[in-house]
């Protein structure tokens, strides 16, 4: 073998491209703003619930929900990755099916070229279950341990540290947890 390697095909480049880590940009975009908004919902609890100034804390509702919005686009991201693979198995012979069934009619199209559009929505149909339930699923988690430290962890303390805390401390969780491969 020479010291040269072939460079991908289009079509191999793509394949990769859906089994790696990197998100689209408008994945990415739908992650970032789902996050930020999320992010931004404890501020209400703890102006209207836990009577926190809202002007003398300004800054570190800011910084904090920026941290935040961080580390939930990366647990998205990376729960994401988990799951798609998961369930593009479990949607294999459904989506073979029904993919299938709309190709039959098409006689002109190759055995391969059939098997292609196949991967192919086999992929799209597990990247949008992924992204939707990993949005779902870690806004969810992050709500509810935001309320339970909150008010019952963090009751006691002074609601400035109580939010800072049980904001940060919780997108930072669900950022770590994320990386887990289960």
């Amino acid at each position: 073998m020479s010291g040269k390697s072939k460079p991908f095909t289009k079509e191999e480049e793509l394949l990769l491209q859906d089994f790696s880590r990197n998100v689209s940009t408008k994945s990415s975009a739908l992650f970032y703003g789902n996050a930020f908004i999320v992010s931004a919902i404890p501020i209400w609890l703890f102006w209207r619930i836990h009577l926190i100034d809202l002007y003398s804390n300004l800054i570190s509702f800011f910084v904090i929900t920026l941290i935040s919005t961080y580390a939930l686009a990366l647990a998205y991201k990376n729960t994401k990755f988990v799951l798609k693979h998961k369930i593009a198995v479990k949607r294999e012979d459904a989506v073979a099916r029904e993919m299938s069934k709309k190709l039959s009619e098409d006689k002109k199209m190759s055995k391969k070229e059939k098997d292609e559009r196949i991967l192919w929505k086999k992929n799209e149909v597990a990247d949008y279950e992924a992204t939707t339930f990993s949005i779902f699923y870690n806004n969810a988690l992050f709500l509810a341990i935001v309320i339970l430290t909150s008010f019952y962890i963090l009751k006691t303390f002074s609601p400035a540290f109580n939010y800072i805390f049980s904001v940060g401390a919780t997108s930072g969780l669900l950022a770590l947890l994320s990386t887990g491969t289960q």
